[in-house]
């Protein structure tokens, strides 16, 4: 009679597992959720770098007159020395 009993348990196993390792999770859900108390409050979305960057820019922005740049000739006078003529002396 118990080989009969024991191959009915076998073959019927996940059938029987399963609600009993559903409600032995949730059981610990509930007693993890009364014992610890409330869930701390969630952050909120905050954004990210370049995009905290970008409005810091926007910003900055706002108030000029974006019509008015620097001419790429004005740009070329005040363009650095190569990096290899820094330490010779300058010819006069």
């Amino acid at each position: 009679m118990w080989s009969v009993l024991w191959a009915a348990v076998r073959s019927k196993a996940p059938y029987v597992t399963f609600p009993v390792a559903f409600v032995v999770g949730l059981v610990g859900s509930q007693l993890e959720r009364f014992l610890r108390g409330d869930p701390p409050p969630t952050a909120q979305e905050e954004k990210s770098i370049s995009e905290q960057r970008e409005d810091r820019k926007l910003q900055e922005i706002v108030g000029e007159d974006v019509t008015k740049v620097v001419s790429l000739k004005d740009k070329l006078e005040f363009a650095p020395r190569a990096v290899l003529n820094r330490n010779r002396p300058e010819k006069s």
